[in-house]
């Protein structure tokens, strides 16, 4: 039986869930998860599987354990402690911004005096900002969580989205339309959204629409007078306060559609990254785990058959997208663990 490490100190709370519960049963495998303490509280996973940790001390921990491989959830700080990990470790690291693993020392140092100069010069003084690409380098495998860009980037694809809501029965003389994640222009483009919603026509149909995640800032300035521009048969929701994941888990239940405004492109680090080529969308994640279909920019590549290409006429779009029906069993619990498993057999 191989026996497995998987390390989150840093972001991606959601795919160390989702490996917990996808191997949690597994007989070929056995997983210690090793969560900083702000995962770790997120999470609230219990078990004897299960440790709270610092950086500073896990290099040694892990040592000891002998482990066959150890998966890390995020490579995006404490790069002197994940460099002496994987010199000393057989390590596979999950890939989030691909031209970040690839960037020089010289765009790293750049970076620091663009944006967030005192977070930034802190990783450069005492967390060895300038050696991530070496880091990236030096692990035995890196891994993807998108499938197109897996292939197209020589990476192990990390199947890890899977199925978890049965769709409900939802009422006919709405369309509801949710739209995931942080109102932040950065990210997506909400603002050619609001501008969309102001031509919408009279058709005898109503909408709702929910913008899931806190606004804040110009985004929910804009938000507060929208509402009272809006015709009747346009209602919409938005929150100024972080969301708890029921909140959340019960809004995307109610969606008939996903509409995800993503932006072309993105930086990280001030690093340019373009989203479906070499970045993922989270909410690529957010229609599996829900089992409802996403309309994206045509700029995003995909094939999957429920991320459907944006039409200029979006309102008939929204009343043809809602009586389409698709087919998630492809993402079923059973089936992505299968293919994980397989994954790690040949790691």
């Amino acid at each position: 039986m191989k026996k497995i490490a998987y390390i989150e100190l840093d972001t991606h709370a959601e795919l160390a869930n989702n490996f917990f519960e996808l191997t949690k049963n597994s007989s070929e495998f056995f997983v210690d998860f090793y969560f900083s303490e702000k995962i770790y509280k997120l999470l609230k996973l219990e078990g004897d599987n299960v440790f709270l940790t610092d950086y500073s001390e896990l290099l040694e921990v892990l040592k000891k354990k002998n482990y066959d491989f150890i998966i890390i959830g995020t490579v995006h700080r404490h790069f002197n402690f994940y460099k002496a990990l994987v010199k000393n470790c057989k390590t596979a690291i999950v890939v989030h911004n691909l031209n970040f693993t690839k960037a020089s020392r010289w765009e790293l140092f750049k970076s620091i005096f663009k944006k967030d100069q005192r977070y930034r010069l802190k990783l450069f003084l005492k967390e060895g900002l300038l050696e991530s690409s070496k880091v990236y380098q030096r692990a035995k495998y890196l891994l993807g969580i998108d499938e197109t860009i897996s292939k197209k980037n020589n990476l192990e694809y990390f199947p890890i989205y899977y199925n978890q809501f049965d769709s409900e029965n939802l009422e006919n003389d709405v369309i509801r339309i949710v739209i995931p994640g942080a109102v932040s222009q950065s990210r997506r483009d909400y603002f050619s959204f609001f501008k969309k919603l102001k031509s919408f026509r009279d058709i005898n149909q109503n909408y709702e629409i929910i913008f899931l995640g806190k606004a804040a800032g110009q985004e929910l300035e804009t938000l507060n007078k929208l509402v009272d521009k809006l015709p009747q048969f346009i209602k919409i929701q938005y929150f100024k306060e972080k969301l708890n994941q029921e909140i959340f888990d019960q809004w995307m239940m109610k969606a008939n559609i996903l509409y995800c405004p993503i932006q072309t492109e993105t930086k990280f680090f001030s690093i340019k990254e373009t989203y479906g080529k070499t970045k993922i969308s989270g909410n690529i994640g957010d229609a599996v785990k829900y089992g409802k279909p996403a309309i994206f920019p045509t700029t995003y590549p995909s094939d999957l058959e429920f991320i459907i290409e944006k039409k200029k006429d979006l309102q008939s779009q929204f009343s043809e997208v809602k009586n389409l029906k698709f087919d998630f069993s492809d993402y079923s619990k059973e089936t992505i663990s299968k293919k994980l498993n397989l994954l790690i057999d040949n790691l």
